[in-house]
């Protein structure tokens, strides 16, 4: 089982990004499980039509303990497992308390066991990396950390502390970096940015998606590019992508 979790800046498209993963990935004959680690709750919904599914946390606010791990996850488009974490009420709770929570109750109710998954993705809230944002850093969790950025000045910025806190928590035996994916805003000079964010690291950009009004009309239909235009050229960035990630993820231990 391979674990990857996925961090950036907020609005960088990283639940777009990591269910089109998911979507290519499953399209491959692998088992997914994708975990929504946002409060929005959000991070599956183009495998479901657009529609969320309800939350961990929903679930232990309702009813404690008692629910079953067959009611915390759905499956969505191509058989991937999916979950979402989900958040407190806003304005009482801490969101970073909520994916920790989260996580345990996967945990403990035999998620991974059960389900068997080959790969793992979580979609982490954000640039948070403290608290429970860094839980699916810790060991036991994901293996692997993956970047998205754009060329944008605070999209690099957000970059480089989250891959500062993956170099910071690697002496506690937290996920290594597998490196940087550069999602294109047009923004000038942008492939040399992430090249040199990467070099500042000691990692590489694994892979590049130009930005396209294919991934608005899948959303609009409420899919992945992947489902809704497998045979459109964003299509095949998304199935790039999911085999240099996966390349990347299973190399040694990766430098950071």
């Amino acid at each position: 089982m391979l674990k990857l979790a996925f961090y950036g800046k907020g609005g960088i498209g990283k639940s777009t990004t990591v269910s089109n993963l998911a979507s290519a990935f499953a399209a491959n004959g692998l088992k997914i499980m994708q975990i929504g680690c946002d409060p929005k709750a959000d991070s599956t919904a183009s495998l479901h039509g657009g529609a969320r599914i309800r939350s961990i946390l929903d679930l232990v606010r309702e009813r404690n303990n008692d629910f079953t791990l067959d009611e915390m996850v759905r499956e969505g488009d191509g058989g991937v497992i999916c979950v979402e974490a989900g958040g407190p009420t806003p304005g009482l709770g801490c969101a970073g308390r909520g994916i920790i929570t989260a996580l345990e109750k996967l945990q403990e109710k035999g998620a991974y066991d059960v389900y068997s998954p080959d790969v793992v993705l979580y979609d982490v809230l954000g640039d948070v990396v403290c608290g429970g944002f860094s839980m699916p850093m810790r060991k036991g969790y994901a293996d692997r950390v993956f970047i998205l950025t754009s060329g944008e000045t605070m999209s690099i910025y957000a970059a480089a502390n989250i891959a500062m806190a993956v170099k910071n928590f690697r002496g506690r035996g937290y996920a290594s970096l597998g490196g940087f994916v550069l999602n294109r805003r047009n923004a000038p000079d942008e492939d040399a940015k992430a090249a040199k964010l990467a070099a500042d690291f000691d990692s590489t950009v694994v892979g590049a998606l130009d930005w396209s009004e294919t991934v608005q009309q899948a959303e609009q239909l409420g899919k992945t590019v992947v489902h809704a235009f497998p045979d459109s050229p964003m299509a095949a960035q998304y199935r790039a992508l999911a085999d240099a990630v996966l390349a990347a993820a299973r190399k040694g231990d990766a430098p950071c």
